[in-house]
């Protein structure tokens, strides 16, 4: 299998899925994964010679992040002989779907170095084609077992959408998908109505974000059903620099 500074050559990838050329729509398209998807074969091996389980993935990035909140922090793996050792493979421990804000960098709130973490970062953190099918990539392709789905204290996407205000550019696609987080509370189902404060909206979206990545990726389901790849869910404060997880 080809590689290029460390990522798998997208015919290679579909190749390592066992995806058929005519089969390249279920990745791209989300709503077409439920309805026409077709068998894939995932490797039975994790391709992560010394693989992290999806705890101990956990452990290390609340560890992280303690440090990080008590200005104890290790900077690990930024050295030149780590930046030589990850210059062509990888294999991220954990990976992480978060806001594009300019205070969330999860390299920095988690302590962690090069090669520790593939991060995929979006306004509103949503869970759109593309950052769907990045994290397909770090899970099946580098043997990443643990996703976080990271929202964050004062996310302005979310705001925009709990507001209702009106949207120019491409944004508006952005938070059009927040909307549809904000029509039900995910574990409760109750109405739009319960959600009452732009801080619930945001515990609202993460949920939904979740959920979709599950729900629009028939890979990610089935390493998750596999027992081999988990989601969690968490919330960032930016006023304090520490993560709550969720789940």
């Amino acid at each position: 299998m080809s590689r290029i500074n460390g990522f798998v050559g997208r015919r290679n990838f579909l190749k390592f899925l066992g995806l058929s050329t005519l089969s390249i729509g279920t990745l791209t398209a989300c709503n077409e994964i439920i309805i026409n998807r077709s068998e894939i074969t995932i490797p039975e091996n994790n391709p992560n010679p010394n693989p992290v389980s999806a705890e101990e993935a956990k452990r290390k990035l609340t560890e992280g992040n303690r440090r990080f909140v008590n200005q104890n922090r290790q900077y690990p793996n930024q050295s030149k002989k780590r930046l030589q050792s990850v210059s062509k493979k990888q294999y991220p421990y954990a990976a992480i779907l978060g806001c594009a804000d300019s205070r969330v960098p999860p390299e920095i709130i988690f302590d962690q170095g090069l090669g520790d973490l593939f991060v995929v970062r979006v306004a509103g953190n949503i869970a759109t084609n593309e950052t769907i099918g990045s994290l397909e990539y770090a899970a099946a392709a580098l043997g990443t077992q643990l996703i976080v789905v990271l929202g964050h204290k004062g996310c302005g996407a979310v705001s925009a959408a709990f507001d209702n205000q009106p949207d120019d550019g491409k944004i508006k696609s952005v938070v059009d998908d927040i909307r549809l987080s904000l029509s039900a509370t995910p574990r409760t189902g109750s109405n739009i109505n319960d959600v009452n404060d732009v801080d619930n909206a945001i515990i609202n979206n993460i949920e939904y974000q979740a959920r979709k990545l599950q729900n629009n990726s028939q890979i990610i389901d089935r390493l998750i059903r596999d027992d081999r790849l988990k989601i969690v869910r968490a919330y960032y404060d930016v006023n304090t620099g520490k993560v709550r997880f969720l789940t």
